[in-house]
Parts: C-alpha cells; sequence; structure tokens
C-alpha cells in the first residue's frame, strides 16, 4: 500500500514538472495531443471505477468523494459524450468505443422526459455524438424522439422553450442555457426534414436575442415570461452574483449558441450576435490574464474570486467555431483567444494529473456557488467541452 502510495505522488509531481518545464516550448499540436492522451486516461479510469454502479454516470468530486447521478440529471450526457470523443480521436481504441455506448445507454431512458429542458444536453452530447461517429440507427432514434420530447415545452405565446417550472417568482422561466438544447432539434430536422422544430429551435433563438440581453451584450440568466402577455416581467439570476452581474457560464451558453445556430441555419442575425458577445468576452476588463474567467465577471472579490474552467472550456469551443465561421478579419482574433484559453486549461493549474482529481480531467470549476453547490471542484460539462475543443483544434490545425 505505501509504495502505491508514493508511485501515484511521485507520477502527479512528475506530470506537474514535465508540464511545467515544456508548456512555453510546446506547439499548439503538442498541448492539443498533450491533452487528449490526459484526458484519455482520466475517461478510463472513471469510466471503470462507475461501470458496477447501475445506472450512475458521473458528476464531480467533492470532499474526496464521488457523486453520480442518474439519467434524469440534466449533466447526464457530458460523460458519454467525452468518451464517444475520445474514441473519435482515437477510432482504433476498442475500449473507448465500448464505454461510450454503455454510458450512452444509461442515458437513453432520457429520450421521452417532456419535464426538463436539457434534454439537448442529455441526448445529442450522448447519443447524437454516438449517432454522428458511428451511423448507428439506435442513436438517431433516441435523438429523434428526445428532440419531440423537447419540443412540447415550447410555447407560441412566448415564442420560447420552458426551462423550469413555475413558481411564486416566475412564470414562465426561460435560462441562457436552453440556447444549447437547439442543436438537437435543429439537427434532427436536417435529418427528418422535420421544418416544425427547426421552426421551434429559430424562434426561441430569436426571442431570446431580443430579450436576454443588455445593450453592452452581456446576457442575464434568467427570464421570466408574463404567462398571458408572453412579456418579460422578470430579468435575472438564479446563479450569477447578482442580476445585473455578467455569469461566466451564461455567457459562455450564449456565445456558443448563437455560433451553432448560425452553423444550423445560415441566418446572418445569429453570426452578427455571437461577434458582439464574443467581443464582449474577449475585451471585458475582467477577463483574467489566462483567460479563464472568475465565475462572474463582476464578482465582488475579483482579483481574488474563484476562478470557472468550465466557463473558459465552453467558451473556448465556441470560440475555435465561430472562427471558422466568422469570415471577417476576427476570425484570427477568435481562433487566437481559444488557444490561449485551452493552453490555460491544459496547464498543470487546470489539468489534473492521472489518478488525482478523482479521475475527472479538469480542475477549478464552479457549479452554483450562491448554493454552496459543487463550489471550486471539477465537473463533467467542463469536461465535455474541453474535450470537444481539442477535438475541434485537431481538426483545424489537420486540415490546414
Amino acid at each position: 500500500m505505501k509504495t502505491k502510495i508514493i508511485s501515484s505522488v511521485s507520477v502527479g509531481i512528475l506530470f506537474l514538472t514535465l508540464s511545467s518545464c515544456v508548456a512555453e516550448k510546446e506547439t499548439m499540436n503538442e498541448v492539443i495531443d498533450r491533452a487528449l492522451s490526459t484526458s484519455t486516461r482520466h475517461a478510463l479510469a472513471l469510466a471503470h471505477k462507475v461501470e458496477p454502479m447501475q445506472g450512475k454516470l458521473p458528476q464531480t468530486f467533492e470532499g474526496d468523494t464521488l457523486r453520480t447521478n442518474s439519467y434524469r440529471a440534466w449533466i447526464s450526457g457530458f460523460f458519454p459524450g467525452v468518451l464517444w470523443y475520445l474514441y473519435e480521436n482515437d477510432i482504433k481504441n476498442e475500449e473507448l468505443k465500448q464505454y461510450a455506448a454503455l454510458y450512452t445507454e444509461r442515458v437513453a431512458p432520457a429520450d421521452t422526459m417532456t419535464s426538463t429542458h436539457d434534454l439537448g444536453f442529455m441526448l445529442n452530447c450522448s447519443a447524437g455524438n454516438g449517432y454522428r461517429i458511428t451511423g448507428e440507427q439506435r442513436y438517431r432514434d433516441i435523438i429523434t424522439r428526445g428532440a419531440h420530447s423537447l419540443a412540447t415545452r415550447f410555447s407560441p405565446g412566448t415564442g420560447v422553450i420552458k426551462s423550469w417550472k413555475s413558481n411564486a417568482k416566475w412564470q414562465y422561466p426561460v435560462i441562457i442555457d436552453n440556447m444549447m438544447n437547439l442543436e438537437m432539434l435543429a439537427d434532427v430536422a436536417g435529418l427528418d426534414g422535420d421544418t416544425t422544430l427547426l421552426d421551434i429551435a429559430n424562434t426561441h433563438a430569436h426571442t431570446t436575442m431580443l430579450n436576454h440581453f443588455r445593450p453592452d451584450y452581456t446576457c442575464f440568466h434568467v427570464v421570466s415570461y408574463d404567462s398571458i402577455t408572453g412579456k418579460p416581467h422578470f430579468r435575472g439570476t438564479h446563479q450569477g452574483y447578482a442580476d445585473s452581474s455578467a455569469w461566466a457560464r451564461g455567457q459562455g451558453w450564449a456565445l456558443y449558441g448563437y455560433t451553432m445556430m448560425y452553423r444550423e441555419t445560415g441566418l446572418t442575425e445569429y453570426l452578427e450576435h455571437a461577434r458582439k458577445v464574443a467581443d464582449m468576452i474577449v475585451n471585458h476588463p475582467n477577463m483574467p490574464e489566462d483567460k479563464v474567467p472568475y465565475w462572474d465577471f463582476n464578482a465582488p472579490d475579483i482579483p481574488n474570486a474563484l476562478r470557472d474552467a468550465s466557463s473558459a472550456a465552453i467558451m473556448a469551443s465556441g470560440f475555435v467555431e465561430l472562427s471558422q465561421l466568422d469570415k471577417s478579419r476576427d476570425s484570427g482574433k477568435w481562433l487566437k483567444f481559444a488557444e490561449e484559453q485551452i493552453r490555460s486549461l491544459a496547464s498543470p493549474e487546470y489539468l489534473a494529473a492521472p489518478g488525482t482529481n478523482g479521475d475527472f480531467i479538469l480542475k477549478h470549476s464552479v457549479g452554483n456557488l450562491n448554493k454552496n453547490s459543487e463550489v471550486d471542484v471539477p465537473l463533467t460539462y467542463a469536461d465535455y467541452y474541453f474535450v470537444e475543443a481539442l477535438m475541434r483544434l485537431k481538426k483545424l490545425y489537420h486540415e490546414n
């Protein structure tokens, strides 16, 4: 036992030492390859650990304890998505494929749920990637059912998909995160030619663009609509510092969501909106030098506020895609920012050494600080968007 402990510590020290020494010398390709290799080691170890836990999927590692959840949790699709991306990176690795399929099946029962807006996160990140990579009909069927389940939450009167239940404060609450669930609607519309699904996605995106954003293109976390008039009656936050603040992950959802909607529709209004959100992020006076945001851009204890690696990962993935869709002279600026974020996330400060961090990939994410929930811990969605960003960069570099 003593030998194993010493070995684990030694590996960690070696990882940190080598990473520190080569960080400034590495090419972007070397950063990508190293980070993907480390991510694969983490993901396989975590997959093996959770495999005996019937129906469970990893969520976080907090207080030296692995926390899991079931297919009903909004985070359920991210771990199988990580495995699918890593399998795509190493297509001969049958272990990765088998685990990706195993954990995707654990999420599959969510495809008939109509009680959540998060079906895109749950199903498109898992079965959607499975279908994209393997072409298996089983996965196509899952996202098709999921898209039609999600569509039941759309109200023509408000023009948006309802996020959470009504309560004394919110009649028809919609969160900026919901932009991310539109991709599954658009994907299934493209597969089946169902224009109704794409119309819902477009209407939600357009309505959100009108009501969720301030003049400086920061966004509110929550907008609640009057169920009778269809007009907003509340704009504020649930997870950010204040109703008037810019919650970092919300800004990432906005950047990624409108970039994705431009890719799916070709509508220039989405590209222009994504560019303005991107410009706000890049030029925000409270963006740290290493480009890993504080959990809220307006947190009162900056520069001592906690960082949120999940926000950086989401932004980086969005910036890589925006750099390829935006044909203006700003394209290089978006790519440079993404690369700086990835270099930071792939450094020892955020990328965990193998055998540590509960076998999650990234350290230092913030779930909901207001509720003291998942504070300064690894999060499965941080890992997902980090690996996605790495894969997007790798494809870009290989194409060039």
